[in-house]
């Protein structure tokens, strides 16, 4: 099966509203471990198998909400603007004390 079908598959067998707090908890789980890691625990491979997880059910919730254009679209824009603010902290960065950090 492809990636696609799995997807269908498992919001066919388990249904929508089951798979949306799926999410919940997955998310629930990838914040537990990142908080793991931000206090020196050693997880990555912890932190790799839950953003898979994470990974996997929004592309269930991009099918079930048939928004995949729309997301895509909006990655593209908050990418830009991310992009922007780097540039823009790069020039403020450029004038600024590396000893006091007073910005001019």
């Amino acid at each position: 099966m492809s990636e696609i079908e799995i997807y269908k598959a498992a919001l066919k067998q388990w249904g929508p509203d089951a798979q949306t707090l799926m999410v919940f908890e997955e998310m629930s789980e990838l914040q537990k471990e990142l908080c793991k890691s931000a206090r020196g625990a050693q997880n990555k491979k912890a932190i790799a198998e839950e953003i898979a997880d994470v990974y996997i059910m929004l592309g269930q919730m991009i099918l079930l909400h048939k928004c995949a254009e729309e997301v895509e679209e909006q990655k593209a824009r908050k990418l830009e603007r991310l992009e922007a603010r780097i540039a823009a902290d790069v020039e403020r960065r450029q004038h600024e004390c590396r000893d006091c950090g007073w910005v001019w």
